[in-house]
């Protein structure tokens, strides 16, 4: 199976996938999925706008929105992750995962989703260690502050993903796991980003529950974007010795290293995407205990359903099918024949996709639910087909990375965000 892996997509749909029909051609391959590691910015219309964390000049309607209409339809199957420049406010929509748009699947708040035989999870946003213990509690319409913090990780999210038991093949975030930076290349690293330096040394360059994660799913593969350069590894296992593949990529700009094919073992196509199994069986098992708080959450495994409901998950899939819900347009996508009109006034939206999930799963409905939160308030591209992996000399030296840019600087949040 062929895997085009991207950074940070900022919403250049067209023109990541003229670059993977440009690869298709130069190559002779045929790419079965592509994979985007973050600030996606699924913008469906002016509104989205308004949930798009980022400054005001940088908020512009890229492509996705063709998408979304039906004007254009991904060439290839398309999975993605959330970042922390993103139209929150659709992203909440699908929180348990869905199709954002025809053949492009959200994996959402943290999901597993089975692409054939591989297995493949995900954590969406950016962790702050103030938000990681509170409850989803963030709301659209959006105010700055809840804007700014709806796209951090909570623990929740992760403590699904930590009660996995059977292998993950491919792993994706946003953020880097921390201490990734020592099994590639760090002084290379440093020499192109010379602010990472003091962030490495008090290790707090990257995501500690996804750190978490590397060392107890042990995937095959691990992808991230976030930090806007190019940067390999090679991780070892001591419990047992298993191995994962780091790779970490750029963002869509021209003479930028934001795209790179792996191929991953499979069994033969067609492939598809479709439920898994266990991570449905993990989201009813949880769902006794999902917080919408915005106090300090104190969860405890004690806490959760003890049933084990994978047969019975099976029992329903068997009779439904493993293909996800339909995808479904829940707002008008912008039109370019009109003037833009920019509205903060849209709530939140119910999704077809996830009320029929949660039916399935005899779960209630509870992303608009506010009790406990309180009221809410107001083609000259540059690709790489060569293996960074390939590159790395029997000391870990990695792949070399790109340069900083001023647009990457001044696209930064005041916070620090990258």
């Amino acid at each position: 199976m062929k895997i085009a892996v991207e950074g940070c997509l900022h919403g250049e749909m067209d023109k990541v996938y003229d670059t993977i029909r440009h690869m298709e051609k130069v190559e002779n391959i045929k790419i079965d999925l592509l994979i985007c590691c973050g600030d996606f910015q699924a913008v469906r219309n002016e509104n989205d706008l308004e949930s798009l964390s980022c400054p005001p000049k940088y908020r512009s309607m890229n492509s996705f929105w063709k998408y979304y209409s039906g004007q254009e339809v991904a060439p290839v199957p398309t999975i993605f992750i959330g970042g922390n420049h993103e139209a929150s406010n659709y992203l909440w929509e699908l929180y348990y995962g869905g199709w954002a748009a025809p053949n492009v699947y959200f994996l959402g708040f943290s999901g597993v989703i089975k692409f054939g035989n591989i297995r493949i999870g995900g954590v969406s946003g950016i962790y702050k260690q103030g938000h990681y213990h509170l409850g989803h509690f963030e709301r659209p319409p959006y105010n700055e502050s809840d804007l700014r913090s709806v796209y951090h990780v909570r623990e929740y999210d992760v403590m699904k993903l930590k009660d996995i038991k059977e292998p993950i093949d491919i792993f994706i975030s946003h953020d880097w796991p921390v201490g990734i930076y020592e099994y590639g290349n760090s002084k290379r690293l440093v020499q192109r980003k010379p602010h990472f330096e003091e962030e490495i040394r008090k290790r707090t360059l990257g995501s500690l529950p996804a750190a978490e994660l590397l060392n107890q799913l042990k995937p095959h593969y691990w992808f991230s974007g976030h930090l806007h350069c190019n940067f390999a590894a090679v991780v070892q296992h001591r419990e047992d010795g298993s191995v994962t593949k780091f790779l970490a990529l750029d963002k869509c700009l021209p003479g930028r290293k934001f795209l790179q094919i792996v191929d991953v073992n499979s069994d033969p196509g067609p492939y598809e995407i479709q439920y898994d199994e266990e991570w449905l069986a993990i989201t009813r098992k949880f769902n006794s205990i999902f917080p919408l708080s915005r106090k300090t959450v104190h969860l405890r495994p004690e806490q959760l359903d003890k049933q084990d409901y994978r047969e019975w998950v099976r029992n329903k899939l068997i009779t439904r099918g493993a293909r996800p819900f339909d995808f479904v347009q829940t707002v008008s996508p912008f039109d370019p024949s009109r003037p833009i009109t920019r509205s903060s006034t849209s709530g939140h939206c119910r999704n077809p996709q996830t009320e029929s999930l949660l039916q399935l799963l005899e779960l209630p409905y509870l992303l608009d639910n506010v009790a406990e939160a309180g009221m809410p308030s107001q083609n000259p591209n540059f690709f790489n087909t060569k293996d960074a992996w390939n590159q790395l000399s029997d000391d870990g030296n990695s792949a070399e990375v790109g340069d900083v840019d001023e647009l990457e600087e001044l696209a930064e949040d005041e916070d620090g965000d990258a």
